[in-house]
């Protein structure tokens, strides 16, 4: 059943393919990579360095530097800032290094990465793309590749962020301070112009042609849901075991909307709420929800408590570009052989 919040959902599914393919670019350029050096075997190439005796070869960099012009999808596994420009062939065979050692160090972190965070890595991507999980398999059978193939890049790229998150970013304290003074200094990033909700919802449906004796059974299921999360139920988990709604495997997320792009009856429920808070529960023709606002902005500057998260990670990557690469060249680089050969 389609989310029926919002009004305005055949819009948003208009322009998936569009979405999609953003999306999904880093990804799918890691998996097309190996296919782009097939065509090209019979060129003539040469051993420029080597990881732990595994050759690089200046193919490699030509071809490392053609496909991340911008820092992109080729080095997936590290902070986009620190790829380089593909006319610096030094800077390139630099980062293809660096990216070899990532990738054998984020192998002894497969352990620590369970099917249900590739599930949760792949549905976040779906919902960035604003696409179903048959529009993704679908776009990925256009360019060829197999879903298998597609989800085991994907568990790499989730193992090497568990690795740099314990290597890195759980290294970095951000002191409260900081974020304070980041607010009083850049103002100007908090003026929100607009007003929008971040939702999320369990909906208990009731068909067209319920008898009442079936929609007061919904009723009642709805408001014994609601019930648990007021004593502290985890409001995702009973999304996902309840609610008739697609969200579900989201575990009730929907995004973001304006207030023009939500049912009136909804509307009237969440217009006084604040982050965290939830409704009551709410007839509409489609059925009863909860909803639950994880976010509310109003235009205006926005207060400190609503953006500290956003300042905090905002702290945290830039602080991680420099500590990452001083990750690389102080420890990593000690646990692998590197060789360079003069050209």
């Amino acid at each position: 059943m389609q989310m029926p919040i919002s009004i305005k959902t055949v819009t948003v599914r208009t322009a998936a393919g569009l979405r999609l393919a953003a999306a999904l670019a880093a990804t799918l350029a890691l998996i097309t990579v190996g296919a782009a050096r097939v065509g090209q075997a019979d060129e003539i190439d040469s051993v420029v360095a080597s990881v732990d005796g595994e050759p690089i070869t200046s193919q490699d960099v030509t071809q490392f530097g053609a496909q991340n012009p911008s820092g992109g999808a080729g080095a997936s596994s590290m902070p986009s800032s620190l790829t380089p420009s593909p006319s610096d062939s030094d800077a390139v065979l630099k980062a293809i290094i660096t990216q070899k050692m990532l990738e054998s160090e984020s192998k002894n972190y497969a352990d620590r990465v369970d099917e249900d965070e590739v599930d949760r890595y792949i549905a976040n991507l779906e919902q960035q793309g604003k696409v179903t999980d048959a529009q993704l398999r679908a776009q990925l059978q256009q360019q060829g590749i197999s879903y298998d193939d597609f989800r085991a890049k994907v568990r790499k790229q989730v193992e090497a962020m568990a690795m740099i998150d314990k290597e890195v970013r759980q290294k970095i304290v951000i002191p409260e301070a900081q974020i304070n003074q980041y607010y009083k200094d850049n103002p100007e990033d908090f003026i929100a112009t607009t007003e929008k909700y971040d939702l999320a919802q369990i909906l208990i449906a009731v068909p067209a042609g319920s008898t009442p004796q079936q929609i007061a059974a919904a009723r009642e299921k709805a408001e014994g849901i609601r019930k648990k999360i007021a004593k502290g139920g985890d409001f995702a988990a009973l999304a996902m075991q309840y609610s008739d709604d697609d969200s579900k495997s989201k575990g009730g997320e929907l995004g973001e909307f304006a207030p023009d792009d939500l049912n009136n009856a909804i509307l009237a429920a969440v217009t006084n709420l604040k982050a965290g808070d939830i409704t009551p529960v709410v007839k509409t023709r489609y059925g009863f929800h909860i909803v639950e606002v994880e976010s509310h902005q109003r235009p205006g500057l926005q207060p400190l408590d609503q953006v500290r998260g956003q300042i905090r990670e905002k702290l945290m990557t830039y602080q991680a570009k420099e500590a990452f690469q001083k990750w690389v060249d102080n420890e990593l680089i000690k646990q692998h052989y590197i060789e360079t050969l003069q050209q």
